[in-house]
């Protein structure tokens, strides 16, 4: 019988492309979000799959069922998304995994969280290893999210710990690809908007800060590696692309692809907005054999083609 994966989150950007790929490799899924910024369409090619089962559910109430492993991936994780509620995204982190790590002890269950690479902060240390410990500010604007993660990986270890769960923990680095919203706020997704729609492309800052951008289908793989991986293989552990690029590089690459004429302007920079941020993947190299492989102009494309045709449907042609 096939394995039966429990995933939160799984109308999300991330969570709708794992939901595919676990179907592919034979899993049976029961997926569960509450829509707050997943969507429907994102679960077009899992809905009709014998093997996978939809449910309307906020992970912040406890969730009754078995399973074998439980992956968490519901979070909002744009900083707009995340911060029009902080207390909502503290307690979808704290309480919500709590609820989802009592699933998996109940069923005896592996568990999978799924981190950030924003529980380094605004890092020292460059590029982050998994080892590094971070400099976050507790109480800034981004704390609800950065601070919700820490607490979230401290949970799963301490349930690795006095209950003896299996556990594995992914600190995730940017990310883009098709099934992002277009309204999302993240940076990828607001400079194709703006290109796209002829806007001005606003950078925050000098854009002389850094991102490594890793496209989805490369994430993915990465994480089903790791998901598969021996018991011992816990993490946490950086999945990204190390190949880092600043945010004039990305925008004007946008530029170039869509064949906008947009211009570009400077914005004030949010405050505790990271100067670089780009991950050191040795240990998935070592242990996964993993690496990304799809270049950012190539990445770019495939998410320009999805976006292009996601804005011309009429809720988002009237949104214009």
């Amino acid at each position: 019988m096939a394995k039966h994966v429990v995933l939160a989150g799984a109308a999300g950007f991330l969570g709708s492309h794992l939901a595919h790929r676990l179907l592919l490799g034979g899993y049976q899924v029961t997926g569960l979000d509450n829509f707050h910024t997943g969507r429907v369409r994102n679960l077009s090619h899992s809905m009709d799959h014998e093997a996978f089962h939809f449910i309307v559910h906020d992970i912040r109430e406890a969730y009754i069922g078995k399973c074998d492993a439980v992956m968490n991936f519901a979070c909002p994780a744009s900083p707009p998304d995340y911060q029009a509620n902080g207390i909502g995204t503290l307690k979808v982190n704290f309480q919500g995994t709590l609820n989802l790590l009592g699933l998996a002890k109940s069923s005896q269950a592996s568990f999978f969280q799924a981190s950030t690479s924003e529980i380094y902060g605004d890092p020292e240390v460059h590029p982050q290893v998994e080892t590094y410990r971070g400099m976050v500010n507790p109480i800034g604007p981004r704390a609800c999210y950065d601070e919700g993660k820490r607490v979230a990986e401290a949970l799963t270890f301490e349930y690795q710990r006095q209950h003896g769960l299996a556990v594995k923990v992914v600190r995730i680095f940017n990310t883009y690809g098709p099934h992002m919203r277009p309204d999302d706020g993240r940076v990828v997704s607001n400079f194709i908007t703006q290109a796209l729609r002829g806007e001005n492309i606003t950078i925050y800052g000098t854009g002389r800060q850094t991102r490594s951008f890793c496209y989805v289908d490369d994430l993915i793989e990465g994480i089903f590696r790791l998901f598969e991986s021996g018991a011992s293989v816990t993490g946490p552990m950086n999945i990204g692309n190390p190949v880092e690029f600043t945010i004039r590089e990305l925008a004007e690459l946008v530029i170039d692809v869509t064949g906008s004429k947009s211009t570009v302007i400077n914005l004030p920079l949010p405050e505790d907005d990271p100067r670089q941020r780009c991950p050191d993947i040795s240990f998935a190299r070592q242990t996964l054999g993993w690496e990304p492989k799809t270049a950012l102009r190539e990445g770019i494309e495939k998410t320009v083609l999805y976006f292009d045709n996601i804005l011309k449907q009429p809720e988002n042609v009237q949104a214009a």
